[in-house]
């Protein structure tokens, strides 16, 4: 197991850099930590300068001990009120008039933080070369910069998806700050069944000639590969019943065209050209390769022991959400992991939509969650 490195600190700065991609890409209230010093990954490869651009909600309070942490999913941002605003305002779960909440994008992305598409120290794009980062990286440097806010308690730590791999995680190599734990459509080790995914999706991306190993110019990236890639990638976030209930089976024009047999042009193949064109101008190849290697390394037992055992030194109340209809994170897992939890509560969203349910549907779950944080700081207030 490699150790922990020392706590780090740095400034905090506006993200007034460039955007990755177009110019709307990081909101304007968008900031960035830049750390003072190497920060050394879990592979012993060190990134010189480590940048995380995030976002607040709220105030700290003179203590220091009313944070909450949000994870993002594989191609989110810090903008958590934007992808999960159902989550969001006065009374609900993530209430900025109680809670300071932060929001950072993770180490590997491509919305400000240090992934693939930063500058080395030389004034080259990391590009392919950017080293392996593991979801404990990921959520060392989240700590990194709770450290760097003046955070010394964290209420709940929060996500779904990738973000939820990362909570579990906050609960392990954060013990003292993290309270409480709320893990939604995710697991405690990503399965053969989503490393297959995964692996498909890294196959996209390699069959297109442009993706050259990762050295593409930015001005001519591999737009087919990573396209092939998200299609597949949606058509796992989905369920049968959902596509179905959306689709059926329309088609987006005439079945039969001048060509005597022509393919049909269905609607959800529409659907799923859409999203892959839509992510192409929005996301970067390589920082969804590192993204999708981090999540395949998700193991809360790697390095530490057994795996049961080490799920049993998650103490904290811990929150676990399943989506009834998932076939990617499929129910199996969050109900076994909330077995093996000791102090876990098993809540399942009742949704058509699969895995993305945790976004779709999060209007119907936020009651269960915020019912949950409640009782936690009712509990921690009536402690002598």
């Amino acid at each position: 197991m490699a150790p922990q490195a020392p706590r780090q600190r740095g400034e905090a700065t506006p993200a007034d850099g460039p955007a990755p991609f177009t110019e709307h890409a990081l909101s304007p209230e968008t900031r960035r930590l830049v750390l003072g010093q190497p920060f050394t990954l879990e592979s012993g490869e060190v990134v010189p300068h480590l940048t995380v651009a995030y976002r607040t909600w709220g105030r700290l309070s003179p203590d220091g001990d009313n944070a909450v942490v949000v994870c993002h999913a594989l191609t989110g941002s810090a903008d958590a009120d934007a992808w999960w605003a159902p989550l969001f305002g006065r009374g609900r779960t993530l209430d900025p008039e109680k809670y300071f909440i932060v929001c950072s994008n993770v180490l590997g992305g491509c919305y400000g933080s240090t992934g693939p598409t930063a500058l080395r120290p030389d004034g080259s794009r990391w590009a392919g070369d950017f080293p392996l980062v593991t979801v404990r990286d990921q959520v060392r440097a989240q700590m990194a910069l709770a450290d760097a806010l003046g955070i010394l308690g964290i209420r709940f730590v929060i996500g779904g998806s990738m973000g939820g791999l990362q909570a579990l995680e906050w609960a392990l190599l954060d013990p003292q700050r993290t309270r409480a734990v709320v893990s939604i459509a995710a697991a405690g080790r990503h399965s053969p069944w989503c490393i297959a995914w995964s692996e498909a999706q890294r196959m996209a991306l390699a069959a297109d000639p442009k993706y050259r190993g990762g050295h593409y110019p930015p001005d001519d990236p591999p737009a087919a590969g990573l396209a092939a890639a998200r299609g597949i990638a949606m058509a796992t976030y989905r369920s049968p019943d959902s596509l179905a209930r959306r689709f059926g089976r329309a088609s987006g024009g005439e079945i039969f065209g001048e060509r005597a047999q022509a393919p049909v042009d269905y609607a959800v193949k529409g659907w799923l050209r859409h999203h892959g064109r839509a992510l192409v101008e929005r996301f970067d190849a390589n920082s969804y390769r590192t993204l999708l290697d981090a999540m395949d390394s998700h193991d809360l037992a790697r390095g530490r022991g057994v795996y049961e055992e080490v799920l049993q030194r998650i103490r904290q109340p811990a929150l676990i959400g399943s989506v009834s209809s998932d076939a990617l994170y499929v129910p199996a897992d969050q109900r076994s992991l909330a077995l093996l939890l000791p102090n876990a509560r098993f809540f399942e969203i009742d949704s058509a939509h699969g895995h993305d349910g945790f976004l779709i549907d999060a209007e119907r779950f936020e009651p269960t969650v915020r019912q949950f944080v409640d009782t936690v700081a009712a509990v921690d207030a009536a402690a002598p």
